[in-house]
This record gives C-alpha cells, sequence and structure tokens, in this order.
C-alpha cells in the first residue's frame, strides 16, 4: 500500500539517472585513492534507519500559540499514512515510534497490519505523565513518578505499565520515559526524597518488563519545571539505569543538554559503561529548541557518530543503540523536515565511517592534535550527496525527495478530506 505513485518516483528519477551515475563514478574514483569502497558505504547506507516520532508528523507550537498546517494527521492512522510517504522519498525511516495516550486505538491489531502494509515497523512506545488527561482522577501538576502523594505515583506507574502492553501488541521491544517533574522556586522539593520516589516508582515498572525488552531513560536540564528537574542531566540519567539495572540504559536528546555541553564525550561514557539506550536526534541553538537535525551544529552530530562509529569498529558488549527522530515543526511542512532530518543523520553516520580508524589512532597515541583533527575533517569535509541518493535510489525512493514530494501533491490531496481543527490554534503545546 504505497501513498506515492511509485510511477512517479520511477520517471523523476529517471530523469536524474545519468547526472547521479556520473557523480558516482566521480566520487568512488575520489574515494579509492584513499582505499575506500564506495559500494560498501553505499550498501551502509541502504542498511541505515531512524525512527519517525508520530507526533513529529505534527505540526509543533511554543507556549504562546500553535499554527496549523493544512492536512496534518488526527489520529495515529493518519499519522502513520504520513510516515509512510517519509519512509518511501527517504529510504532511512522504516520505523515509527507511537506516543500514549495521544495514539491510544481501540484495536492495536488493526493499527498494526495498516503499518505492515506500509512496510513499517514499530520500535520504542514512550509514556505521558507529563500532562493531565481527561477525567484523569489525580493531576501530574506537581510531578508523576516522583510525586510526593503514593496515589499520582501509582497513577504514573499504571500509564506506563499500560504502555508496555500497549507496545507487546504492536511488536515494539523499549519503553522510553521522559517525565516533567521538578520545581520552580528553591526550598520547593526536597532533592533527595524526589529522586529516590523516581527511583521506586521506576523500579516497580522495570519489574514488569518483558524479558527481551529495554527501558531508556531520557532527561531534560529544563521545562517545564525551571529550577531544577529530577533527571536534569545524563549523571542522574546513569545513575538511575545503573540502579534499576541490565535493561535499563539512557536516552541522549541532543537539545537536552547546557549550551556547549560536549555531547560526544557524553556518548562516549554512556557506551563505555553500557548504558546507552539511544538518541532523539534533533538540533538547537539556545535551549531544547527541536530543530531539524544537522540544521544548526552538523560537525557535532558528526562527532556524535564519530563515537557510535568507533563503538562500532571495536565491537563493543550491548552497543545497540536505537536512532529516532524527534522535532518541532513550527513553520515547515513537517513531512518535508523529517525527510531532510532523516538524511542528514544518515549523511553523519556515513561520513563517520570514512574516517581511517588506524590513522586517527595514531595520531591520537603520539598526541599529534592538528592531524587527529584534519583526520575527521577529511571526513566531514566529503560531500557524500551521490552516495545518499545512489542508496535511495537502488531502494525505489527518491533521488530528490522534496521536490518529489512537492511534484506529488500529497499535502494537497489530504487537505481536502483532513479538515483543521477550528480549536488547534489555541494555546499551543511545548
Amino acid at each position: 500500500m504505497k501513498k506515492i505513485d511509485q510511477g512517479l518516483i520511477a520517471n523523476e528519477n529517471s530523469k536524474l539517472e545519468e547526472a547521479l551515475d556520473y557523480d558516482y563514478a566521480a566520487l568512488g574514483e575520489k574515494l579509492a585513492r584513499d582505499n575506500i569502497d564506495i559500494e560498501k558505504l553505499t550498501a551502509a547506507a541502504q542498511a541505515f534507519d531512524v525512527a519517525i516520532p508520530s507526533w513529529g508528523t505534527g505540526t509543533g507550537g511554543t507556549r504562546f500559540a500553535r499554527f496549523p498546517n493544512e492536512g496534518e494527521p488526527r489520529n495515529i492512522f493518519e499519522k502513520l499514512a504520513d510516515c509512510s510517504v517519509i519512509n518511501e522519498l527517504s529510504g532511512c525511516t522504516s520505523s515509527v515510534s507511537p506516543h500514549f495516550p495521544w495514539d491510544i486505538v481501540d484495536d492495536f491489531s488493526e493499527l498494526k497490519e495498516q503499518a505492515d502494509a506500509y512496510g513499517l515497523t514499530w520500535v520504542a512506545v514512550n509514556s505521558n505523565t507529563f500532562q493531565d488527561q481527561p477525567n484523569q482522577e489525580v493531576s501530574y501538576k506537581y510531578g508523576s513518578l516522583s510525586h510526593t502523594q503514593k496515589p499520582n505515583r501509582e497513577a504514573a506507574i499504571a500509564h506506563n505499565l499500560d504502555c508496555i502492553e500497549y507496545g507487546k501488541q504492536l511488536g515494539a521491544k523499549s519503553l522510553t520515559v521522559w517525565i516533567g517533574d521538578g520545581s520552580n522556586h528553591p526550598g520547593q522539593q526536597h532533592f533527595q526524597r524526589s529522586f529516590e520516589r523516581y527511583l521506586d516508582s521506576m523500579s516497580m515498572i522495570y519489574r514488569e518488563l518483558p524479558d527481551d525488552w529495554e527501558m531508556h531513560i531520557e532527561h531534560k536540564m529544563f521545562e517545564p519545571a525551571f529550577y531544577s528537574t529530577v533527571i536534569q542531566d545524563w549523571g542522574s540519567n546513569i545513575l538511575a539505569a545503573m540502579h534499576l539495572g541490565p535493561k535499563c540504559k539512557s536516552l541522549v536528546d541532543l537539545g537536552h543538554h547546557a549550551p556547549n555541553t560536549n555531547i560526544e564525550m557524553i556518548v562516549s561514557r554512556l557506551i563505555q559503561f553500557k548504558k546507552l539506550g539511544g538518541f532523539h536526534f534533533n538540533d538547537s541553538k539556545y535551549g531544547d529548541d527541536d530543530l531539524d537535525s544537522g540544521s544548526i551544529h552538523p560537525y557535532q552530530q558528526f562527532l556524535i557518530f564519530n563515537e557510535l562509529v568507533d563503538a562500532e569498529h571495536r565491537q563493543q558488549d550491548e552497543f545497540h543503540p536505537a536512532y529516532m527522530l524527534d522535532q518541532s515543526h513550527n513553520v515547515t511542512d513537517p513531512i518535508e523536515s523529517l525527510i531532510i532530518s532523516g538524511i542528514e543523520v544518515q549523511r553523519s553516520y556515513i561520513k563517520a565511517l570514512m574516517v581511517n580508524r588506524d590513522n586517527l589512532y595514531g595520531y591520537q597515541d603520539s598526541n599529534d592534535a592538528i592531524m587527529a583533527s584534519q583526520e575527521l575533517k577529511k571526513a566531514f569535509n566529503m560531500d557524500i550527496s551521490p552516495i545518499l541518493a545512489m542508496a535511495r535510489a537502488r531502494k525505489g525512493a527518491a533521488v530528490d525527495p522534496i521536490n518529489l514530494y512537492r511534484k506529488s501533491g500529497y499535502r494537497q490531496d489530504v487537505a481536502k478530506v483532513r479538515f483543521r481543527d477550528p480549536s488547534a490554534s489555541g494555546s499551543g503545546i511545548v
């Protein structure tokens, strides 16, 4: 069940085939001089995959307002259709991460069948205890898993256990837990007791994980709490993960760090202690901006993948991180942003594969800072667009995905049947 006309993809790709073959051959010759096999890189690009967050297909917002896009999805089935389009055109986004209760349905078997028809799989399920839901008996205003009152904590625990059950029906294998718990005033919260309550709550969820599942803890420095956050950085994150057990690992969201934080070094530490669960890829300028991946700090993203590829190269134990985008699209078409972001994450991975590890290790061992840096820059500065385009062409995806998406008229077509909710332009979301 394809959402984009395959004839259109084939026709548009054929127009670009001659130029792509020329550029690909030229790049292949250039790489061969450094003993790099372009075909191996292309195969790696074809195999690479980064998950789409179901919520990312809708228009984002701020604390002030949200301006909904034409034809934005109104439910998980329509989100899934948009995810299918993103994958058909990018060729590197064949998995979807749902968020509950936003994506709860009456019949999960029907949802799984729909995903199967699109050729999509389900990955990490995400719980939501950072906002109250209609008819909820208790409130998360002052916290959820770390709340001072037991009934509030029990409600948050029960929701996470429900999320595991939903995920089992879809075939997912991990639960991602992010909480907005924290404080806005000095003295409002007892730091140690709140962390103790959090660990006790998470222990109850951890005990119910299926044997072949993982739990991923996500940290965030600030927002919605602005004075303190219970899981505020990778330190608290890994402490919690180590306390809970081997099936619990840390998840790194690129926007959840203080400015100028050395994220690639954090990634290295988590790998070393077998606690890297995965990533939420995005970019930021000021804080947790959730900008398109690679739009502000592409070199940082490359350096992160340099550590990831290094772990692959060294065949480190328990290294199987999950990759997912997590972005807020306020002024762009989310489908276009997610296509571009998926490809940019893929680009960072392939560039990191081009680093000559033996040369780099030698420069590091001899303390040759300039040559070590140049070894990384050599890979980063290489334009590998022909590799990524060829990988897409060989998978039947689009050589020029954005232009093809616009020619398809998909957004205009769905706008005719997905009527905008007049109340959706209200106070917005963060």
